[in-house]
């Protein structure tokens, strides 16, 4: 069965890296060489990488252009859509899933294959993780803080135990964070 991963960057005070909080800023300004080829081999580890629409559109418009280290697994690597109101899904290697969610998430774990990235879109990861489908949570750090922004986590009616797996440090301080969830 494959796992749900859930990949984040996140300010260290736990703020999104979406938003005008100046985040996404902090982690475009960041040059590390070392950081950059790290994140773009763990990208082709993905069998699938889903997202909601606002995530959908915004990368559909980006990615088929960019000359980015991440651009080719990001076109080459499938997509699921998670949308109600998405006609259609023209970004090659895409499908719209419009269903329960959880429904479709489970659907999409018992297929053979690599593991599934959840990827950008605060409100479409807080809906993942408040469904509690969410196998592993892959955290890039970023060394700013934000002061505002949406939070990484959204109000739980519980506290929520993870197990650190893996950590690593980069020169540029960027540290990922890799955490289990505990079912």
């Amino acid at each position: 069965m494959r796992k749900l991963i859930l990949g984040f960057y996140v300010s260290l005070d736990g703020k999104s890296a979406d938003g005008d909080n100046g985040i996404r800023e902090v982690m475009m300004s960041i040059d590390d060489p070392e950081q950059e080829e790290y994140f773009v081999s763990q990208l082709w580890d993905a069998g699938a990488f889903l997202m909601g629409r606002n995530t959908y559109e915004a990368m559909a418009s980006y990615w088929p252009g960019s000359d980015h280290p991440s651009a080719k697994a990001m076109n080459e690597i499938p997509k699921v859509v998670f949308s109600r109101t998405l006609k259609s899904a023209d970004w090659p290697e895409s499908r719209i899933a419009n269903g329960d969610t959880a429904e479709e998430i489970a659907r999409l774990k018992a297929e053979p294959g690599k593991d599934l990235v959840a990827a950008g879109g605060t409100e479409f990861l807080h809906s993942l993780i408040k469904l509690g489908v969410v196998d592993e949570y892959h955290l890039w750090v970023l060394p700013a803080a934000a002061g505002k922004g949406a939070p990484l986590f959204p109000e739980l009616d519980q506290p929520m135990n993870l197990r650190l797996v893996k950590s690593k440090a980069f020169r540029s301080g960027v540290l990922e964070l890799v955490y289990a969830a505990d079912k």
